[in-house]
């Protein structure tokens, strides 16, 4: 993949983010971190305001309700995060900070993010890599961008 000059690239998964530019060119990828953001892994304590819900029988049947299954807190946390990032990235575009974008983030995260970009940073994507990566080197990173070599998982 060539990655032209002043290109942004956003590496996330629900709890890390780097926003990384490139300051080489379309054959050396130069990253450096513009922005880095880690959201705290709360406590369950700490997020939970009550124990799981019953729910109500099933009209007619007599039968006893069932317990609701917990959500997942932790999992929720994550989402939002995304969420605020998509926002923070979507503000650069329409702020004129952006001319492309690069994505790196495991399946869950895109998942999140696609359906929240505005159309100015829809159409500046210009490449999206399915992988955790937010733990990794930068030289792994501009190696995946690269296509030069898989980085150790």
């Amino acid at each position: 993949m060539t990655i032209a000059h002043n290109t942004l690239v956003l590496v996330a998964d629900g709890r890390k983010a780097l926003i990384l530019r490139n300051h080489g060119d379309e054959q050396q990828i130069d990253l450096r971190t513009e922005t880095h953001r880690e959201r705290e892994d709360r406590k369950d304590s700490d997020i939970k305001t009550a124990p799981a819900g019953q729910s109500p029988a099933p009209a007619g049947t007599g039968l006893p309700g069932g317990t609701m299954e917990e959500p997942d807190f932790h999992q929720q946390e994550e989402d939002r995060f995304a969420r605020d990032l998509t926002e923070r990235i979507n503000a650069m575009a329409l702020a004129g900070e952006l001319d492309a974008l690069v994505v790196v983030a495991p399946a869950r995260t895109m998942g999140v993010l696609r359906p929240l970009w505005h159309k100015e940073v829809a159409a500046r994507i210009v490449g999206e890599h399915v992988k955790e990566m937010t733990d990794r080197p930068t030289p792994d990173i501009e190696a995946l961008l690269m296509n030069e070599a898989a980085p150790p998982a």
